[in-house]
């Protein structure tokens, strides 16, 4: 087995190992979110630490599930062309905009975000609210690992269609 192969092998375990256990958020935040409901018209208490962990849940699920969605193909895509492409074509689309678009997205966000995450992780930022989470800075730390985790799971799928133009080229 190739280097890239393995690399690829890897990235997709990690990827496909993760957003399995991030996919378990919805239930966790659906549940949450019932109880959050009940206890604020059922019982008239409210718990923001409750709501503010619907959110953390929320961006969580989104922000670390994304490099599981571009894994499974689950992404957005405006395919009023592709879908008509033939697979070669489909691998070029694919290979070109991951290089040209995802991963430069991918290092900007990681840059951009750099000196916000650090400056909360220094401060150990809260929430504002009182009774709120005292995490902030976990949560601006998705960012980052977002984008992180996107750019390994992008170099993953680009090997990949790179790959397969290789070998339709060997055809």
């Amino acid at each position: 087995m190739s280097a890239s192969r393995r690399l690829v092998s890897a990235i997709d375990t990690f990827t496909e190992w993760t957003g399995k256990i991030i996919a378990w958020l919805a239930a966790a935040m659906a549940v949450l979110t019932t109880v959050v409901v009940v206890m604020r018209y059922g019982f008239s208490t409210g718990s923001i630490a409750g709501q503010e962990a619907v959110t953390y849940l929320h961006a969580t699920l989104f922000m670390l599930g994304a490099a599981y969605a571009l894994k499974t193909d689950a992404h957005v895509r405006v395919d009023i062309f592709y879908r008509r492409f033939s697979p070669t074509a489909q691998a070029w689309v694919n290979a070109l905009g991951g290089i040209v678009f995802l991963l430069p997205l991918c290092l900007l966000i990681m840059m951009i975000s750099s000196d916000y995450v650090r400056q909360a992780w220094r401060i150990r930022e809260i929430s504002m609210d009182s009774g709120g989470i005292p995490a902030v800075f976990l949560l601006k730390s998705l960012i980052p690992a977002m984008a992180l985790t996107l750019l390994l799971q992008g170099i993953a799928e680009i090997l990949r269609n790179l790959a397969r133009l290789q070998q339709d080229a060997a055809r």
